[in-house]
């Protein structure tokens, strides 16, 4: 005989006792369960476990994403408005830009009167008499 076949698979050994350590562990819940209900009075009930934590995890999920997409509509809504604004300054510009030059033109103008009236009549040439009152 050769030696593979003296020796026995372990692989049926593997599995009758996972479903062995499967089976002390129901047992064990079992017993667990009918013991903590019996140790609470009638009139009593046990607290209300809170949701898994993959559960939680899940809304947690949803209430960040809805966050977010409000966010980005409000976003969209902010750009639309800053889009109008800047319409509105593009339109203030323009009509700034005659306003601009028409009162630089007007300054020009309004300094060249001051350089005449600045003059004094001592800057008259010597021949022209002062008028005789």
């Amino acid at each position: 005989m050769s030696e593979s076949e003296d020796r026995p698979r372990d692989g049926g050994l593997v599995a009758r006792s996972v479903e062995e350590f499967v089976a002390q562990l129901r047992g064990f819940t079992d017993r667990a369960t009918r013991l903590a209900a019996g140790a609470v009075p009638s009139g009593l009930s046990l607290p209300r476990l809170p949701s898994p934590p993959g559960a939680m995890s899940a809304a947690q999920v949803r209430s960040i994403a809805a966050s977010v997409k409000a966010q980005r509509q409000l976003i969209e809504g902010l750009v639309g408005q800053l889009q109008a604004f800047d319409e509105q300054l593009a339109v203030f510009e323009r009509i700034l830009d005659p306003l601009v030059e028409w009162s630089s033109t007007w300054a020009r103008l309004e300094e060249s009167f001051a350089d005449v009236v600045r003059r004094a009549p001592t800057d008259r040439p010597a021949d022209q008499e002062p008028p005789s009152a």
